[in-house]
């Protein structure tokens, strides 16, 4: 129902990750039993986590230590690893610097032009490797970078930007990309994204995405809400979306996989995602915290380093555990950021859903208290849930 913000504005209430509860359903299973695999890029993996596209969180080492443990990360190749042959000295720097020069850092480091060679060199380091190479692109980037991927064979590109669409007006200097023709030439999967509407969701898939990201803004680092005022909580645009790839599927016979994109913590905001109707999440400050992640405790978004409006920011995230410890576990944190598959597991189990399939489909509630009941010692202590 629309609700009134003025004579002649009306809006629709949106709901994010933190303002819904999955509701338990009348049965139960042994969290052993439930299937978290899914499939993207014509990939079948058993964790339905991506690592971000982010210079903090994903290099070759991160890329293929995640394929192996079952999930995915995705390589920025717009980034400090593809600007510099030793990225090792530009990322202390980045640790190093204080806040008030962070930003003007970055838009220096970030100026050094992006290598072709580079990109085929770490696309080879990782699949010398054994591991899945997905790679991160702007549209812009994937205009002048596209062959350059596909001949170093990755084996799928992620086009993202803050938000994405198929209908884009370029002045007369610009040539666009156009996504359907670039899907179309491309002999590996393109994953588009970012949005987070129904109509665009069903846009992208029609220009032939092999899975469209969902989100704008929600993340960590992320500042785009707050410079641009543009984005919608995760819960309502991921349900959004989801209705679209379902949609699709009827039109077309072709299932095409949302990934919920930002904000994403906890164990619980996962389960939350994937409830709403997500296949499978993209989160980056979770594994910035491993003893492996290239950030050296930091945490930084892709549009930080941008010379003209900056839309993300610096976090220090810490390191809390090595990446398996942060994805399978024994978890060493009671607060939900260690063991994500386990959580995913015991959250299907409790709700009785056997596949990522059922678990979209689990009741919800609005539950705006779901964090706050009854924590009052946690919070007060900082423990837990009060963290």
């Amino acid at each position: 129902m629309d609700i009134q913000i003025g004579r002649g504005k009306t809006a629709r209430r949106a709901y994010g990750i933190d303002e819904i509860a999955l509701v338990p359903g009348s049965s139960t299973l042994d969290p052993q039993m439930a299937d978290t695999s899914w499939e993207i890029g014509g990939i079948t993996r058993e964790i339905p986590i991506i690592a971000s596209a982010m210079d903090g969180v994903v290099d070759i080492t991160m890329a293929v230590e995640l394929s192996r443990l079952g999930a995915l990360g995705v390589l920025n190749l717009e980034g400090i690893q593809t600007r510099y042959a030793d990225p090792n000295p530009v990322l202390d720097r980045i640790a190093s610097v204080g806040k008030t020069e962070f930003v003007p850092l970055m838009q220096e480091l970030y100026a050094q032009p992006v290598l072709a060679e580079l990109i085929t060199q770490r696309i080879g380091e990782i699949k010398a490797k054994g591991a899945i190479a997905a790679v991160s692109l702007t549209p812009a980037g994937a205009v002048k970078f596209g062959q350059t991927v596909a001949e170093a064979g990755a084996d799928m590109v992620f086009v993202q930007a803050t938000v994405v669409s198929t209908d884009h007006l370029s002045t007369p200097t610009v040539t666009p990309l156009d996504l359907a023709q670039f899907c179309k030439e491309m002999p590996i999967p393109v994953l588009l994204g970012n949005c987070v509407t129904y109509e665009v969701t069903l846009k992208l898939m029609r220009a032939g995405a092999a899975g469209v990201l969902v989100g704008i803004g929600p993340g960590a680092a992320c500042t785009s809400r707050g410079v641009l005022g543009v984005g919608i909580p995760q819960a309502t645009a991921v349900a959004d979306c989801a209705a679209a790839r379902n949609d699709y599927q009827k039109e077309s016979g072709q299932y095409i996989p949302i990934i919920a994109d930002g904000g994403l913590v906890t164990g619980g905001d996962i389960c939350k995602c994937i409830a709403s109707g997500a296949d499978g999440v993209m989160i980056g400050s979770p594994f910035a915290r491993a003893k492996e992640a290239p950030g050296r405790g930091f945490h930084w978004g892709m549009a930080t380093p941008s010379p003209v409006l900056p839309r993300g920011t610096r976090i220090q995230v810490g390191t809390t555990g090595t990446l398996e410890q942060i994805l399978r576990g024994p978890a060493q944190l009671d607060d939900g950021t260690h063991n994500l598959l386990g959580a995913l597991k015991t959250s299907m189990g409790t709700l009785g859903a056997k596949n990522i399939k059922e678990m979209q489909a689990v009741d919800i509630v609005i539950a705006p208290s779901l964090l706050t009941e009854g924590k009052v010692y946690q919070k007060a202590q900082q423990l837990g849930m009060g963290k």
